[in-house]
């Protein structure tokens, strides 16, 4: 999901779409919802915004974008408050896998590039030993000794 910053919006030049900068008033104005729609949510744990050392809650730019889909899922999809903390869990689930995934794939490239690199040495070593040798066909007959 896309997240970017309202225009018009002040926030810091550091802030990234997890900085929780929002109060709970500009919260609410920018998903649309009530203030107390999203102390609710707060509680049944479908948003966790970031509190300041006081206590209040501050929201970040994908807490607003959940809140957002929160908002969709509810009213346009018609699924209930459980369903959508389900469906939450479930798509940060699939984020996490993904990201693993990414880093496993790295760490197997990195692997593959490492033994071609460490194949290669070998190889080079070995050259300077090697000498070549006519290819021909010999037949050879062994006969064993009798045992005495």
């Amino acid at each position: 999901m896309m997240i970017s910053f309202p225009s018009g919006v002040p926030f810091p030049a550091n802030a990234d779409e997890d900085t929780p900068i929002f109060v709970i008033s500009v919260a609410a104005q920018l998903s649309g919802l009530h203030a107390q729609t999203l102390r609710s949510y707060d509680r049944l744990g479908l948003v966790s915004p970031g509190r300041t050392s006081g206590g209040g809650r501050r929201y970040s730019m994908r807490d607003i974008a959940v809140l957002r889909e929160v908002q969709r899922l509810s009213q346009e999809e018609g699924v209930n408050l459980a369903g959508v903390k389900r469906i939450i869990q479930l798509e940060n689930q699939v984020d996490a896998l993904q990201a693993r995934v990414h880093e496993l794939a790295e760490e197997l490239a990195a692997a593959y590039a490492a033994a071609e690199q460490a194949a290669a040495a070998i190889h080079k070593s070995y050259r300077h030993e090697l000498v070549p040798v006519r290819r021909q066909t010999a037949l050879v007959v062994w006969k064993p000794q009798p045992r005495r």
